[in-house]
């Protein structure tokens, strides 16, 4: 067998490894989207999306209250979580070589790894202890704490990516460096930003642990940030736990919703960023 023959059976194998991986990674993945769907879809309808929890024990009602508090949450979290992972990110790409910047890269990938859990106990000190109460303010906060790390360090690494050409031209032209920062090289790598954003959306859009030391939950709608809130999380956990067979049903449809949301983030991810991508091609 000659060397080119025996390095394309190589190359052929370790390319069907890849995509057998893949496949074996996707199969449980799958499995569980349609059970979801299966189970849930079923005990969707219009009252389950406009109508409030009955009372305990009692069969009907919907989640309206915590479709509209997660909604809320998200709002809060990405309103904190953006700018602040966005300038984090600049600072990082601009004074990388700093000790600070070392600190914040470090700090930033460490609280990646950090159990959703610690993030809530942390901002229930915070944010919950010092006032008394829960309130959809300190839930918000708890969330960008998941965000912000997210954004900041995909920020950075692209806009590594961008020429620094691109930087130098800016500033040849009597640019200050930061508005070359933030009207050149922002801009090249907005597709890719955007693309962390909602995959930062999409990572806290599930999240359970911190809104129950945070948000906490309430059975009534409420739009008050500065009191408790449902989420489709923590209601989810609430009727999965009980003992009523129509709130099983009522959880497993809020995890379709849940599911459907985390997937509509991830597809709005790839349209923008070919959008986007295109804008910057033509």
């Amino acid at each position: 067998m000659s060397r080119v023959r025996r390095r394309r059976l190589l190359s052929g194998l370790v390319s069907a490894l890849c995509a057998a991986a893949v496949v074996v990674a996707l199969i449980p993945l799958a499995f569980v989207f349609l059970y979801v769907i299966r189970q849930g879809f079923s005990s969707l309808s219009w009252d389950f999306f406009t109508k409030m929890p009955r009372p305990v024990g009692e069969p009907g009602g919907g989640m309206a209250n915590a479709i509209v508090g997660t909604l809320i949450l998200i709002g809060i979290a990405a309103a904190i979580a953006v700018p602040v992972g966005i300038l984090a990110g600049v600072y990082l790409s601009e004074y990388g070589k700093r000790p600070f910047a070392s600190l914040v890269r470090f700090t930033a990938d460490i609280l990646n790894g950090v159990p959703s859990i610690v993030i809530g106990i942390f901002a229930y000190g915070l944010a919950v202890l010092p006032v008394k109460h829960f309130s959809a303010l300190s839930g918000g906060l708890a969330l960008s704490f998941m965000m912000i790390p997210i954004i900041t360090r995909t920020t950075e690494e692209l806009l590594h990516l961008v020429p620094g050409t691109l930087r130098e031209g800016s500033l040849a032209l009597g640019s200050t460096r930061a508005r070359a920062a933030f009207s050149v090289m922002v801009p090249a790598a907005l597709p890719g930003i955007m693309t962390g954003i909602l995959v930062a959306l999409a990572r806290i859009a599930g999240e359970t642990a911190p809104l129950l030391f945070t948000a906490f939950n309430n059975r009534f709608f409420s739009t008050s940030l500065n009191q408790p809130i449902s989420s489709l999380p923590v209601q989810i956990y609430t009727y999965a736990i009980s003992p009523y067979e129509d709130w099983h049903r009522q959880a497993w449809a809020g995890a379709l919703v849940l599911v459907s949301v985390v997937f509509l983030f991830s597809v709005l991810a790839r349209i923008v960023t070919r959008r986007l991508e295109r804008m910057h091609r033509a």
